[in-house]
């Protein structure tokens, strides 16, 4: 081999693409394949030169491209913020229900369906959605409080806080849920399943909203992330304030997650398994770890919700128990595989 063709090779591998391009490019396929798999057929060959007929356009345009963008961004946003959570508490194990937004979101869903909410039910579509929002919002409130008790921010205390709403809100979620009628219990069942079914632009574009700035803030405190996984007291003496950083964490989280669980449910392991993922892979620097992993969440859900939809068509399979089927058992072997034997904390 010439000394130019071994030049030239280790100038391709040294400009290798990037994870994050990677990603982008994958989601861009996947985002594609999503669009045209379904019981209306869409030739990718028809969709990118758009010649469409008027079936096609209105499944593409009103059904599986709000819902395809839908999902994008609740994968995303349980992702990065699982991601950015394991940060702060400095523990991969970490994940955003253990602040117990998505269970006062349920408690709110499940007092609308069963009480009766009068603002829910002017809502009309949007009534459970606004419902699981201020719920999963107030439940942040409560813990944030609870966290800065003694006057200071402590993340240890939210921990504590959120444990006993978590458990709060579950034992009130059932406690409803038995006092339902099959109707009412039929519409909580498949608000806790999780999934994409009711999908349209305007809480795509509310979702979005909520969602983007939530994630933008996330990916500004990557370097100050770093740092953080040093320790408070090293974090102080690098000029990083580790309790306002800890605070903006906590809101985007509440923001981000808020927003996802308000328009599909519950939807579990995604903000657990995608970072822990895109940790052994590319490792543990935040600059690189919360971009790869919103991208690598948004590529996951929207195959996940792919898959729901076309599998066993004309029935749709609840993309929350999809993710709780191959993620628990996949999060095991990925545990057994990475530290076999030895505590991975």
């Amino acid at each position: 081999m010439t000394v130019l063709a071994k030049r030239l090779i280790g100038a391709a591998i040294a400009r290798r693409p990037s994870p994050v391009a990677v990603l982008l490019a994958l989601l861009l396929a996947v985002l594609l394949s999503a669009v045209s798999v379904g019981a209306i057929d869409v030739p990718l060959l028809s969709l990118l030169s758009g010649q469409l007929d008027e079936r096609q356009m209105t499944a593409v345009w009103f059904l599986r491209l709000p819902r395809a963008m839908l999902s994008v961004f609740v994968g995303a946003a349980l992702a990065v913020s699982g991601a950015a959570m394991q940060g702060m508490f400095r523990n991969p194990l970490a994940d955003p229900s253990l602040i117990g937004i998505a269970a006062g979101a349920a408690l709110a869903v499940a007092i609308a369906v069963v009480v009766g909410v009068p603002l829910a039910g002017w809502l009309g579509l949007y009534g459970l959605s606004c419902a699981a929002f201020v719920g999963g919002l107030l439940s942040c409130i409560l813990i944030f409080y609870c966290a800065r008790i003694s006057g200071v921010f402590v993340a240890s205390y939210m921990l504590l806080a959120g444990i006993a709403v978590n458990a709060f809100s579950a034992s009130a979620t059932g406690f409803l849920a038995y006092s339902s009628d099959d109707r009412q219990l039929h519409i909580l069942r498949l608000w806790t399943m999780g999934g994409f079914g009711g999908a349209m632009w305007p809480s795509v574009i509310v979702c979005a909203g909520i969602v983007a700035p939530a994630v933008w803030l996330l990916l500004r405190s990557a370097s100050d992330l770093n740092v953080l996984s040093l320790g408070d007291e090293e974090a102080r003496y690098l000029g990083v304030n580790s309790e306002r950083l800890q605070r903006r964490i906590v809101v985007c989280t509440a923001m981000a997650v808020g927003a996802a669980v308000a328009v599909s449910g519950i939807i579990g392991f995604v903000g657990l398994v995608v970072p822990h993922l895109v940790r052994i892979t590319i490792g543990a620097d935040h600059r690189a770890l919360l971009p790869a992993s919103a991208l690598l969440g948004a590529v996951l859900m929207l195959a996940a919700d792919t898959f729901a939809r076309t599998a066993l068509s004309p029935a749709e399979v609840p993309v929350g128990v999809l993710t709780g089927l191959v993620g628990g058992p996949f999060f095991l072997w990925l545990l057994l595989k990475r530290y076999g034997r030895k505590a991975p904390l």
